[in-house]
């Protein structure tokens, strides 16, 4: 195949599927987030805050995750490799955060991760953690730790990546700097 008909032939692709499916070739980041103050990015629906910094994390990107379950979800990184997604999943019933975040265990785990922890984080909201280690690399242990609570109408889960002992501070920072503007921004609404 030459490179015309292959460009033709992605250029056709696209078009296709962009017709055939306007919902997803319609909703962007930008009808799910507004501009906000300071460079934040405002979730639209639930009013929740993704400021531009989180303590060490700058975000990277904001956008859907989920569109039949209309997920959306705020994505942060931080020197070292030392990664924090927040996902907002607006609730229709009952939230269980075992099994919302049950594929996710299973990725971890299918890649090596072993558990470590699970159990409900202290504070105001029940927030549900589990925690992987998922290697370790002389005295740094590298983990994953899942969160996952309701407020309000929608579930709001954590997902950070980090170094123990090094990066334990800033995930702390993150996990509590989440839920609590969780509580302030959602539960205001």
């Amino acid at each position: 195949m030459t490179s015309k008909q292959l460009r033709f032939r992605t250029v056709f692709t696209m078009l296709i599927l962009g017709l055939s499916t306007p919902a997803l070739a319609q909703n962007t980041a930008a009808d799910v987030f507004a501009d906000g103050k300071d460079g934040a990015k405002v979730h639209v629906a639930s009013s929740f805050v993704c400021p531009l910094r989180i303590g060490l994390f700058e975000r990277d990107a904001v956008g859907q995750s989920d569109i039949d379950t209309g997920a959306d979800f705020c994505a942060y990184s931080a020197l070292d490799g030392v990664y924090g997604t927040i996902t907002l999943i607006p609730l229709a019933g009952a939230y269980d955060a075992k099994a919302s975040l049950a594929q996710d265990f299973a990725e971890t785990e299918q890649t090596g991760g072993q558990k470590i922890s699970e159990g409900t984080a202290p504070g105001a909201l029940s927030i549900y953690t589990r925690a992987y280690e998922t290697a370790k690399l002389e005295d740094l242990h590298y983990r994953v730790l899942f969160a996952g609570a309701v407020v309000g109408r929608w579930a709001v889960e954590a997902t950070i990546e980090f170094a123990d002992p090094r990066d334990t501070p800033q995930q702390r920072q993150f996990l509590a700097a989440v839920y609590q503007a969780a509580q302030n921004e959602i539960a205001a609404k």
